[in-house]
């Protein structure tokens, strides 16, 4: 008997997966992982194992481990995944224009360089 997921099976899967994830807030920014572009890949294996790949907005960031469990839990929770393997790269690095329109959006505006408050 065969148990593994089929091909698009696991892409339903990979998208609840991703789907999942944008319940992970960076603690920082205050949006989550998904609409940062901190999430590089998502995929599920015949085994139903979820395989995410991820940044954070620093290299030496002191909430990566924090993200990578939220991510992890988040993986788990989408019924049908038995597993979750999270891996961090810095490559390519993270930056600002990898945002989604809805966050840049979000985003407080920067003051002018010339504001001066009185």
């Amino acid at each position: 008997m065969n148990l593994a997921p089929e091909a698009d099976d696991r892409q339903s899967l990979a998208d609840a997966v991703r789907q999942s994830l944008r319940g992970v807030i960076d603690p920082e920014l205050g949006e989550n992982l998904i609409d940062l572009g901190l999430v590089y890949f998502v995929a599920v294996d015949h085994r139903a194992t979820a395989h995410v790949v991820m940044t954070t907005t620093t290299q030496g960031c002191p909430a990566v481990g924090y993200l990578k469990d939220g991510v992890q839990r988040a993986a788990l929770s989408v019924p049908g995944v038995t597993a979750a393997e999270v891996a961090v790269t810095y490559d390519p690095p993270w930056s600002p224009d990898m945002m989604s329109g809805a966050a840049v959006a979000r985003r407080p505006k920067a003051k002018p360089r010339s504001w001066r408050p009185w």
